[in-house]
């Protein structure tokens, strides 16, 4: 665009003597790289729901020792569903023991605290009893078999 001498704008462009340069060619540029592959998962890596089968251990090992001190007919149902859980998961060595010490730490921790059964002991074993409960179906609903 450009002023006229009569003050109105003209569509035309003028060249005052001057060469226009040309518009910029696109230069070619590289393609984009192909997205990232997602990294091959590490077969040692712990599941994503690990937390929560630490959490179901200690559960085990206080249900273990509160309902043996109680006597109660399923006293020995709790270290034997810790072996099945231990070997349903195939855990390496190392979390194989990260699940035995969580199991026999809160095991420990409760002896130390009820040598006998009193009603805190039953009270804190029917709590047990319903979380532990909770997490084995919500890791199995989350998770599968």
């Amino acid at each position: 665009m450009s002023l006229t001498a009569a003050g109105s704008v003209s569509a035309q462009p003028t060249d005052h003597g001057r060469t226009r340069a040309a518009p910029p060619t696109p230069t070619p540029t590289a393609a984009p790289p192909p997205p990232a592959q997602p990294a091959a998962p590490d077969p040692n890596a712990p599941p994503p729901y690990e937390p929560q089968l630490m959490r179901l251990a200690e559960l085990l090992g206080a249900l273990h020792h509160l309902r043996t001190v109680c006597e109660d007919a399923d006293a020995g149902l709790w270290r034997d569903r810790m072996a099945d859980l231990i070997e349903a998961e195939s855990p390496s060595a190392d979390r194989r023991d990260r699940l035995a010490g969580a199991f026999n730490a809160s095991f420990r921790t409760w002896a130390r605290s009820y040598r006998t059964c009193t009603p805190a002991a039953r009270t804190a074993s029917r709590m047990f009893l319903a979380e532990a409960s909770k997490i084995a179906s919500d890791v199995k609903a989350r998770y599968g078999p």
